[in-house]
C-alpha cells in the first residue's frame, strides 16, 4: 500500500489512498497497529503541502467554493485533495456523505482526490482521523490539502488546530454580521470570505466593512490583552504583520477565486518568512499527540474490566439520583487504577 500511495499512477494511487484512510478509520486493534506502521512509513514524505481549512454555516456555499478553487489550482498545475466532513446523525449514526455529488467536476479530475468522512459525533465536527488522512494525501504528492468542516459549534477551533490557514465563510445577508461571527471565531480566522456576493452586492459590501472593522478591533484587543483567550491559541502564531482581511466572492460564477488564492499565497509567504508557519505546525503536532492520548485513555478506561463491571450499577445509581455523578466518576477512576476510593 505504501508503494502504491507514493508511486502509483493516478487511479492506482487514489484507490490506495482510500484504502489507507479506511484502515486508519478502523477501530479494530489489528487495523490500528497496521495504520500506525503505515503512517510511520509515510511520515518522511509528508509536510510539504499547504493545508487550508474552510468553515462556515451550512448553506454558505463551501462545497461550491472549494470545487471552484480546486479546479482553478489544478489549471495552475497543482494537485488538490479535499477532506470533507459530513455530520453524523445523533440518532442513527448515519451520514449523507454527499460531497462527491456536490463537487462532481472536481471529483472526476485525475489530479484531485475527495474523501467524505462522517464526523461520528466527534466534537468540533471534524472526523477523528482527519489529521491522519491529511498525512496520507501529502505523502501521495497532493500539494494543496483542503479540510471542509460541518460548520457548527466547535468546527472553527478544530479545523484551525490542524491547518495552516483558516478561511471562514459568511453570507452577505446573514443579519448582524458581527453577531453571526463571535469574537472567539474572529480571533481564529485568518481570512473571512463573504460568498454569494452576487445575491446582494450592497449587503456584501456592508458585511465586508462591518467584519473588517470587527477584525481590527479583535487584533487590537488581542495584542493589548496580557491573558489571551484559549480559543486564540491556534491563531497566535500568525505573522506579526498579517492583518486578517475580508474579501467577497461568488463561487457559483467563479468570481473572486483569484483574489482568494492571492490572499492565501500572501499569507503563506509572510508565515514562512518569519518562521510562524513552522511554529504553528509544531504546536499542532503536539496538540494532536495529546488529543490522541486523551482518546486512547478514554477508550482504555471504558474497556477496563473493573470499570465494565461497575459501570452499569453506577450509571443506574446516577440516573436514579442515588449517587452524585462526580462521586460515581471518582469510583470508576479509582477502579481503573486499582485504588479504593475514599468517601
Amino acid at each position: 500500500m505504501r508503494d502504491a500511495i507514493l508511486h502509483g499512477d493516478a487511479s492506482v494511487q487514489r484507490r490506495a489512498i482510500a484504502k489507507a484512510i479506511t484502515l486508519l478509520e478502523s477501530t479494530r486493534a489489528q487495523h490500528r497497529a497496521q495504520g500506525d506502521a503505515l503512517l510511520t512509513a509515510l511520515l518522511p514524505y509528508t509536510g510539504k503541502s499547504l493545508r487550508l481549512g474552510f468553515s462556515g454555516v451550512p448553506g454558505v456555499g463551501k462545497s461550491t467554493l472549494i470545487e471552484a478553487l480546486g479546479l482553478y489550482l489544478i489549471d495552475q498545475g497543482r494537485r488538490v485533495a479535499v477532506l470533507t466532513i459530513d455530520p453524523s446523525s445523533s440518532v442513527s449514526g448515519g451520514s449523507i456523505l454527499g460531497d462527491k455529488t456536490r463537487m462532481e467536476k472536481l471529483s472526476m479530475h485525475e489530479q484531485a482526490f475527495i474523501r467524505p468522512s462522517p464526523s461520528s459525533g466527534t466534537l468540533g465536527g471534524v472526523a477523528e482521523k482527519t489529521r491522519e488522512a491529511m498525512l496520507v494525501c501529502e505523502a501521495a504528492g497532493y500539494d494543496i490539502v483542503i479540510v471542509e468542516t460541518v460548520g457548527v459549534g466547535q468546527s472553527e477551533v478544530a479545523v484551525a488546530g490542524m491547518t495552516d490557514m483558516l478561511v471562514l465563510m459568511q453570507l452577505p445577508n446573514a443579519g448582524d454580521d458581527l453577531q453571526a461571527i463571535k469574537k472567539g471565531v474572529l480571533e481564529l480566522a485568518d481570512l473571512v470570505l463573504i460568498n454569494k456576493a452576487d445575491i446582494d452586492a450592497d449587503a456584501a459590501t456592508r458585511a465586508q466593512a462591518q467584519i473588517s472593522s470587527g477584525l481590527q478591533l479583535t487584533e487590537i484587543h488581542g495584542h493589548a490583552s496580557a491573558h489571551p483567550q484559549p480559543q486564540a491559541a491556534a491563531g497566535a502564531q500568525r505573522a506579526a504583520h498579517w492583518q486578517p482581511r475580508v474579501i467577497t466572492s461568488s463561487a457559483l460564477h467563479g468570481q473572486g477565486i483569484d483574489t482568494l488564492w492571492a490572499a492565501v499565497r500572501e499569507f503563506q509567504t509572510l508565515q514562512m518568512a518569519n518562521g510562524a508557519f513552522h511554529t504553528r505546525r509544531q504546536s499542532q503536532a503536539l496538540a494532536w499527540m495529546w488529543q490522541r492520548i486523551d482518546a486512547g485513555l478514554k477508550q482504555s478506561f471504558k474497556n477496563h474490566p473493573a470499570v465494565r463491571q461497575q459501570l452499569p450499577q453506577l450509571s443506574a445509581a446516577v440516573q436514579s439520583g442515588q449517587i452524585a455523578a462526580s462521586t460515581a466518576a471518582r469510583h470508576l477512576l479509582a477502579a481503573a487504577v486499582g485504588e479504593v476510593p475514599t468517601d
